[in-house]
């Protein structure tokens, strides 16, 4: 068991967009579970390009509640909002939950138990997909097999965003260059000692999901491309299989032409087969094309987020240690130029 500090202090990261109908009821109820669990914390907010009152609740809620609202330009994107949240924190141990309910407020005691024990990261871990929809359970069973297979990265199962991290996570986290982020690689990338706390995800208390299906296709090409070359391989698979294939029906067709003689070709075969050809090879330069796509944006060296203001209502810099407080939080300027 890894020794922990007795006097502690929690940074809670929660990425906001939309959730002008949870945010009264959310913020108060986590307020009192992080206060429960250390005199000092502070709960970061940062909002997401929201377009309803989503700022406005986040300011008349901040002073009461030791917010730091990180107001972003425009919409990034949710993992740009948890990268933003990670950079601007400053605790000892950060948690990282979504506004919506639907990652129970009282399951950080157990968090913070296993913390204790040594864990660096505990993370929250689905029991199962029950309100999922068909379509979406076997999707993400897909999209865990690809990844596994794919990566020398173990990625755990129906584990999200919801999680306690060390200080030492954080730190790696944050060393990290790229801007096209999977949030869920790079937790498991970085490694430390890790452990699942089973839950069941909870019903959204109002309000609307904006992480819809296609919304989920682009982050989970996001993963695979950034954390796999899994399609390439394939690809070059299925290149082989057809080269092999054309091998054997053009000895099929020597074999004919020797004992049958020459015939007039039959347009079906040549239609079929450059339809086919065809898209395997636009296939093909699609799979490349999203590699390059990625080398692109990373090469361009855009900052993962813009920050429109910052407001700190915290009070927790007289509360941290000397040598945490006297770090220095870059996220307040714009974007921390190698943070995503």
């Amino acid at each position: 068991m890894d020794h922990r500090p007795r006097d502690f202090c929690i940074s809670c990261v929660v990425p906001v967009h939309n959730e002008a109908a949870n945010l009264p009821a959310f913020i108060p109820a986590l307020c009192r579970q992080l206060a429960a669990l250390s005199p000092c914390f502070e709960i970061i907010t940062v909002n997401d390009g929201s377009r309803d009152d989503s700022l406005a609740l986040l300011r008349a809620l901040a002073p009461a509640h030791r917010l730091c609202i990180v107001d972003f330009s425009r919409n990034f994107g949710k993992e740009a909002a948890l990268t933003a949240g990670i950079d601007c924190a400053r605790g000892d141990v950060v948690i990282l939950i979504d506004a919506d309910f639907q990652h129970p407020v009282d399951l950080l005691p157990a968090f913070l138990a296993k913390w204790r024990e040594g864990y660096d990261m505990v993370y929250g871990q689905r029991n199962g997909r029950d309100g999922d929809s068909w379509l979406r359970r076997r999707g993400t069973r897909l999209f865990y097999y690809l990844m596994n297979r794919g990566s020398s990265v173990a990625i755990p199962e129906d584990a999200g965003d919801f999680r306690l991290m060390d200080r030492c996570v954080v730190e790696a986290l944050r060393s990290l260059p790229e801007r096209t982020r999977f949030m869920k690689g790079l937790y498991a990338w970085v490694g430390f000692r890790s452990v699942a706390v089973p839950f069941p995800v909870q019903a959204r208390q109002g309000g609307l999901s904006s992480f819809g299906l296609s919304a989920l296709f682009r982050l989970a090409l996001t993963g695979l491309v950034s954390f796999s070359d899994l399609p390439l391989r394939i690809w070059s698979s299925l290149g082989f299989v057809v080269a092999l294939a054309a091998l054997v029906y053009g000895v099929f067709l020597l074999e004919e032409i020797w004992w049958e003689g020459v015939k007039v070709p039959g347009w079906a075969t040549i239609a079929v087969s450059l339809m086919f050809f065809s898209g395997v090879q636009l296939i093909s330069v699609g799979i490349l094309g999203e590699y390059l796509a990625r080398v692109f944006s990373e090469v361009k060296q855009r900052p993962t987020y813009i920050v429109a203001r910052r407001e700190d209502y915290s009070r927790l810099g007289g509360m941290l240690p000397a040598a945490t407080e006297s770090a220095p939080v870059k996220v307040a300027e714009t974007a921390r130029a190698g943070s995503d």
